[in-house]
């Protein structure tokens, strides 16, 4: 079941064209990469959902429903841009934002103190918002976002300034809130952590969705045939002697031996080419080279913007 389904949406400020045509629909308890270069379209999308801006057409439904003012409370935002009150104690602004979003006083103060000690940051509650780094405001950020229990939840830029240990951190929280049911539109910019977090993605650039599956879907149809072997040969011969249906496009010395990527045509199998390196090498790795998505989101995304250059669809 979609929790979210976007038709047609289309968004334009002045003579700038922002989205164009989105179709998306976001499964329920998922987590949903929105990815696209810089100016994309991606905020844009992002702050319709919130309702902080209007689409000029197309729809949105909300588990079911048209998107309305009463869905809000369903969804829990955190910005790119973060924005706490700097003169405020980090404790009672948490508390005060948590009440905006419908929690007791003494509910949000026993939640947030949980989180807190969680964090690691239980000793700030009695600080200054400024007297904290970037990334400790980003955790209080992030934990007064999902305090609510939103059925959906919208991070931007989640990991921006936090370390490897923190950033971390949240991913687990995020993977977490997904297995305990909750459904999380992931906006990054960060490759990295779509491989590792995302079950679904779509990229847009220019306005427009020019990818959209499940990860893995993605990253098969990407697949270029290419593989990696690493061996010490038995002979100097080993080359001279390859089968000529295998092309070597790359080779390298390594600390251990030998390295060569080879290109397999689709309708070959690898048992072939297995049985020729063991013949004649000692193999220490074979492994196929499947494009990372970083890979994949250039590419898609230049491909994509020389089509428009060209005056293609």
């Amino acid at each position: 079941m979609d929790i979210l389904v976007a038709q047609q949406i289309n968004k334009r400020f002045e003579k700038h064209q922002a989205l164009t045509d989105i179709n998306i629909a976001i499964p329920e308890g998922s987590i949903y990469g929105l990815l696209g270069p810089n100016g994309a379209g991606k905020t844009t999308f992002i702050r319709i959902i919130n309702q902080i801006l209007g689409q000029d057409s197309g729809t949105i439904h909300l588990s079911g429903e048209l998107l309305n003012p009463k869905h809000i409370k369903m969804i829990g935002y955190l910005p790119e841009e973060r924005g706490l009150y700097k003169k405020m104690k980090v404790g009672e602004q948490a508390i005060y934002l948590a009440m905006l979003k419908g929690l007791s006083r003494s509910d949000a103060f026993s939640q947030l103190k949980q989180w807190f000690e969680k964090f690691e940051i239980g000793n700030w509650w009695d600080r200054k918002v400024e007297e904290l780094s970037k990334g400790m405001q980003q955790k209080v950020q992030f934990i007064v976002t999902i305090l609510h229990k939103p059925k959906l939840l919208i991070f931007d830029e989640p990991f921006s300034g936090f370390d490897p240990i923190n950033a971390n951190l949240l991913k687990s929280e995020i993977i977490n809130l997904r297995n305990e049911g909750a459904t999380i539109i992931f906006s990054t910019h960060n490759m990295s952590s779509v491989e590792e977090i995302c079950d679904r993605i779509a990229l847009i650039n220019q306005s427009k969705v020019i990818l959209e599956g499940k990860v893995s879907d993605i990253k098969n149809n990407h697949r270029t045939n290419l593989y990696q072997i690493e061996f010490q040969p038995k002979s100097t011969t080993f080359e001279n002697t390859f089968p000529e249906n295998f092309k070597i496009i790359g080779r390298k010395e390594t600390l251990m031996g030998q390295q060569l990527t080879i290109r397999i045509d689709k309708e070959q199998n690898t048992t072939e080419l297995l049985e020729y390196v063991m013949n004649h090498a000692r193999l220490l790795q074979f492994q196929e080279v499947v494009p990372s998505m970083n890979d994949i989101f250039i590419k898609t995304v230049n491909n994509s913007s020389n089509r428009n250059k060209n005056g293609q669809n």
